[in-house]
């Protein structure tokens, strides 16, 4: 999916009032956008990697208290919400209790506001609307490292550092030699809708998505007979049991992890664990910031 289609699709989620302006934005202006965020009572927000703009009915500005911003009122988070829904909260009940709806191509909206008493939020506030790219040929210089090492990869990087983005292209060049399972938790990688899988990963690659890590794990090495597994933010006991279950069987896993650095990441039992037991042959790290989707370092992981 490209930058001008997110756009498009967000777009459509949109009240008149909010749309026209967000629509207005000039393609250069969009290049590096990262979220669009509508707060109750804010102004309008497009979230640079570098700096924050706002919407005003004539542009862009600096200044929330512009006079011409464009401020979000309850009727316009509503508005997004039935959009969202399609009018019916009672088909939405996961993601209402996970406070997140993914669109296609990967689009990811987290939801704000009260949790009620069965643990779905209610009295919706903010809605974030997280930039979606999938960039072809991102993922190479990592492709390379596993096509040598034919060992497992971690990639590890901060909020917006475009982790998922280089999984997806690594699962891409994988999945068009070996055979893939993709553990899609949140469909943000393949972007599954009606039976079609609308993003690239890869002419060999199973997904399952839906289900959490460790249960997709355990599901596709019974009965995918993947070589590689590819899953996204591993963060639990349960991922960490479930690896550590199938590496016997003779698969790889390629998986993403949230740290501002290489030691961040090794702080942690769940990783020390992994690490230790030789899971991953190498940790690519990525630099964050301003600099998404760069690559700070390659660090081969000694047993």
């Amino acid at each position: 999916m490209t930058e001008r289609t997110s756009f498009e699709l967000i777009a459509e989620y949109l009240p008149e009032k909010i749309r026209l302006p967000f629509l207005a934005v000039k393609l250069f202006e969009r290049e590096h956008i990262t979220e669009l965020r509508l707060n109750s009572g804010r102004a309008a927000a497009l979230i640079y990697p570098d700096r924050v703009v706002y919407l005003t009915k004539c542009g862009l500005t600096a200044n929330p208290n512009n006079t011409a911003v464009v401020k979000v009122l309850p009727a316009d988070i509503e508005a997004v919400m039935n959009s969202l829904s399609h009018y019916s909260f009672h088909s939405c009940e996961n993601q209402l209790r996970e406070g997140v709806f993914v669109l296609r191509g990967g689009v990811r909206v987290g939801l704000s506001g009260r949790y009620n008493s069965v643990g779905q939020l209610t009295d919706i506030t903010g809605l974030n609307f997280r930039i979606s790219r999938n960039i072809i040929g991102c993922g190479e210089k990592v492709y390379s490292v596993l096509r040598e090492s034919n060992c497992g990869i971690v990639i590890c990087g901060g909020v917006n550092s475009g982790k998922t983005t280089i999984l997806r292209d690594l699962c891409r060049l994988t999945g068009n030699r070996e055979k893939v399972a993709l553990i899609d938790e949140r469909n943000e990688i393949a972007c599954t809708e009606g039976g079609i899988i609308h993003n690239d990963v890869g002419v060999l690659t199973n997904v399952l998505t839906g289900c959490t890590r460790a249960k997709g794990i355990i599901s596709a090495v019974r009965t995918l007979s993947p070589d590689y597994i590819f899953c996204d933010e591993i963060s639990t006991s349960e991922d960490s049991a479930a690896i550590l279950g199938s590496i016997g069987c003779g698969v790889k896993f390629c998986a993403t992890v949230h740290g501002g650095s290489f030691r961040e990441m090794c702080s942690r039992p769940i990783m020390r664990q992994l690490l230790k037991k030789g899971v991953f042959g190498y940790a690519v790290i990525l630099r964050g910031g301003r600099d998404v989707g760069k690559i700070e370092e390659i660090r081969r992981l000694e047993e």
